[in-house]
């Protein structure tokens, strides 16, 4: 319940820490930017659930890690589980990436000033791709084995990226004729939830 309601959170050790209501810069007073955004974004999440048949979850950023305030889990037998509470490194994260490719280069190396020259060169590589090519990331086992996802972002009405959105499966069900399935109905999803944050607070 407390992860429910921002108040805590889970990292990748399932070590629990502050949640959104109490350190994010999005929440408002009583967590209502955050329980907003969440009831906006929902039935395009849960549309895109049913298309994808896969698991969908919506996330912020917080600094270098993203946090995972909804999910609309699948029903077939083997899926990806709720992951709401969850803490990832956004630069290993779906997610993460799409919203760390909307940042200006500085604003970017001010978050990783001691990330080595190869790292550096790499990510930098890959974000270009999914501002200048893509439109979404991908994390293909990059946070947990057996678990692939793809992930683009959501803006307000002005423009600002306030949030994203991942198809989260597993690996074996995550080849390229699905990934591009995938990016088709993500962006569905996309247009349909951008429509909702109309008016939503950056």
């Amino acid at each position: 319940m407390l992860v429910y309601r921002d108040f805590a959170v889970q990292d990748e050790h399932h070590t629990y820490l502050p949640g959104p209501f109490l350190t994010s810069t999005q929440a408002t007073p009583g967590g209502t930017g955050l329980r907003e955004l969440r009831a906006r974004v929902r039935p395009a999440m849960e549309g895109l659930c049913a298309r994808a048949a896969e698991t969908v979850n919506l996330m912020v950023r917080v600094g270098t890690e993203v946090r995972f305030l909804d999910s609309a889990e699948s029903s077939q037998i083997l899926h990806v589980g709720d992951r709401r509470g969850t803490i990832l490194p956004a630069r290993l994260a779906s997610g993460g990436k799409v919203l760390l490719a909307t940042l200006t280069p500085d604003q970017l190396w001010d978050l990783y000033p001691d990330l080595a020259d190869p790292e550096r060169a790499a990510l930098a590589r890959e974000l270009d791709e999914v501002r200048e090519i893509l439109g979404y990331a991908l994390n293909v086992e990059g946070t947990e084995q057996g678990v692939s996802a793809i992930g683009a972002a959501l803006r307000n009405g002005s423009g600002s990226a306030v949030a994203a959105l991942s198809i989260s499966a597993p690996s074996a069900r995550f080849g390229t004729d699905r990934v591009a399935a995938f990016a088709k109905e993500l962006r569905r999803a996309v247009a349909e939830a951008e429509q909702a944050l109309a008016g939503f607070p950056d």
